[in-house]
């Protein structure tokens, strides 16, 4: 089996992150690290769908930028001063679950020891049982660091070491348990171990100051998810029209992804035609026809684990009407305005409110408010939010740095039911890019999507090979 294992694994793509990065970047965590204390990564579980039926699996971000482990049922341990055992000096270990060929063949490859060994280039790995026989005395640190992974932990009475186990195991070294009878995600916040504190606030700041500033392999992995997902509003932009369903239009997007190697998407797709578009998350994408209305897509693809985010509105039948278009060309205005204040040293604070004076403004000139300074509920969001292995990545909120990586959407929403002409009801836009900020100022990553109303309708006009495929009749 081992060899039929090696043999499949190896025509893989070559561009995901070097182990030297995780290595790189577990250095420059421990350097945040304060002294006498150990950091503990957790696999996030895995998720039922429904009966024998699992969520496709999606590692901790945290645990995966650090290691590149992308497997349940492991864990990743970080010391700040290096341990001894005998002979035996480390400073980190990575407990992984073993190579099984009975479950392998069911539930895919696993890299075990010698394959995670090989693959992450870290020394010392260890099968994740190891971790339930109290390797590690926590008591003699001043501070546990625990990045406290997304879930519920639901114990799988087959196997003795998964999440749960490893989990419960983790908690009764340090004087604490799960529930048995109700599994989910313990809050870990306030516990206390004897003189040690179990901190979990710390870790996500250390966390977030790492991750919210992208290495060159990261902005690379970014744009490249940022493209396919500007080819995927492209290829909507003329395969589009008012015969076809927002599930449709989905499926559009999501098969370019598949095409250009991307593995998920970073988040549930977004189609929403007319009023389905003032819902800011709305996922149901079931409306049968989209007609003569706006589609707001909002959608982006994960490659390698970095998530774009990007959002194009264009009219389902090629042309915008003039109610249309104005509110368009006023979320346009907006998004130039806010991206080009993007720049080293502002924040989103500031972007915030460039875009919000001009949509104030444009609203009160288009008679849909009374007055710049009224308060109303067209734009109920922020202008944007980082971008990395989550959509919504971690960060401090600080100022913006070389090489951070957000986003700029800033939107309007006119539902069916609000207190203006009822000529701009049902109107929603939002237009959102992802931009890389630089030294020379921001590089917008998915311009390859077109922006203007021009260029919009213009691609539009283009034919998709897409609407020569048809379903066959069946009797």
């Amino acid at each position: 089996m081992t060899g039929i294992i090696s043999q499949a694994q190896n025509d893989l793509p070559n561009d995901f992150l070097s182990a030297e990065f995780h290595k790189e970047r577990r250095a420059a965590f421990k350097k945040l690290m304060p002294l006498n204390s150990v950091a503990v990564f957790f696999s996030n579980p895995v998720q039922n769908r429904s009966n024998d039926v699992d969520f496709v699996y999606h590692q901790d971000p945290n645990l995966y930028y650090l290691s590149g482990y992308k497997e349940p049922n492991g864990v990743l341990v970080i010391f700040s001063e290096m341990q001894k055992e005998g002979d035996h000096i480390y400073d980190e270990i990575l407990f992984v679950q073993p190579n099984d060929p009975s479950q392998e063949q069911w539930t895919g490859y696993r890299l075990g020891v010698g394959g995670a060994k090989k693959k992450l280039n870290i020394q010392n790995v260890i099968e994740n049982k190891e971790f339930e026989e109290k390797r590690i005395d926590f008591a003699k640190f001043g501070n546990i660091l625990l990045s406290q992974p997304k879930g519920a932990y639901t114990d799988d009475p087959k196997n003795p070491y998964d999440s749960f186990d490893l989990m419960d195991s983790f908690l009764k070294q340090i004087g604490q348990s799960l529930p048995a009878q109700h599994p989910s995600n313990p809050d870990l916040k306030k516990v206390k171990v004897q003189r040690n504190i179990l901190d979990t606030e710390r870790l996500h700041e250390m966390m977030a100051s790492l991750r919210q500033i992208k290495t060159e392999e990261e902005i690379n992995l970014l744009a490249k998810a940022a493209m396919i997902s500007a080819v995927g509003q492209r290829e909507v932009m003329k395969a589009i029209h008012p015969q076809m369903s927002e599930t449709e239009i989905q499926g559009i997007h999501e098969f370019i992804y598949k095409k250009y190697g991307s593995e998920f998407e970073g988040y549930p797709s977004i189609v929403g035609a007319g009023a389905n578009g003032c819902v800011l998350h709305y996922i149901e994408n079931n409306k049968a026809k989209v007609g003569n209305d706006l589609v707001l897509m909002d959608l982006g693809a994960e490659y390698h684990g970095y998530s774009a985010d990007v959002t194009r509105t264009i009219p389902a039948n090629g042309k915008f009407s003039e109610p249309q278009k104005a509110i368009y060309n006023l979320v346009l205005k907006a998004q130039e305005a806010a991206i080009k204040g993007a720049v080293i040293g502002s924040d989103f604070k500031t972007i915030d409110q460039i875009s919000r004076k001009i949509i104030n403004r444009g609203l009160f000139e288009l008679g849909i408010i009374s007055a710049v300074d009224e308060a109303h509920p067209y734009y109920p969001h922020s202008v944007g939010h980082y971008l990395g292995l989550d959509v919504h990545d971690l960060s401090l909120n600080g100022k913006f740095e070389a090489n951070m990586v957000i986003t700029v959407e800033p939107g309007i929403y006119i539902p069916e039911d609000a207190k203006c002409d009822p000529k701009w009801h049902g109107i929603a836009v939002r237009i959102e890019d992802d931009i890389h900020i630089t030294e020379n100022g921001p590089i917008n990553l998915s311009e390859y999507a077109p922006r203007t109303v021009e260029e919009i309708e213009l691609l539009m006009k283009e034919k998709s090979v897409l609407n020569t495929l048809e379903l066959p009749s069946v009797d």
